[in-house]
């Protein structure tokens, strides 16, 4: 599995705001010069966010963004499910993919749905509050 720059910059966005929005949304541009992200990257993963409903937008003159929930409660893994679609490290255990006509007679099969598993697992336990600096 290979997490693209969109995953990385998401879960880099979310961190920040986490840090920075405790009072007021706080502004694309502000993450992005903070992060080292073009803004219109930023506004393009902004979108996605918002359409998963993972972050708020707010309008007018103190708008900006924020967290739809608390930070403990957004995991790595919904994160990664909007930016990458899945986390799955070989098409054939992947529910979006159509089945293996070679499942049942795979070897490989077995190990390769124990590490897609894993790796569930990990990003899962993995909290935006657990990214933050304490």
């Amino acid at each position: 599995m290979l997490v693209s720059t969109k995953g990385r910059y998401a879960i880099r966005a979310l961190v920040d705001m986490a840090e920075h929005s405790q009072e007021a949304p706080v502004s694309l541009g502000d993450i992005a010069s903070r992060q080292e992200i073009s803004l219109k990257y930023m506004e393009s993963i902004a979108r996605e966010l918002v359409n998963a409903g993972l972050i708020e937008g707010f309008r007018g003159k103190s708008g900006g963004y924020k967290l739809s929930k608390s930070p403990e409660k957004i995991t790595i893994l919904e994160v990664l499910s909007v930016t990458e679609k899945t986390v799955s490290p070989v098409n054939c255990i992947d529910s979006c993919s159509p089945g293996c006509e070679r499942k049942a007679d795979c070897r490989s099969f077995p190990m390769w749905n124990e590490l897609g598993g894993l790796i569930e697992g990990y990003f899962k336990d993995k909290s935006i509050k657990d990214l933050m600096k304490s």
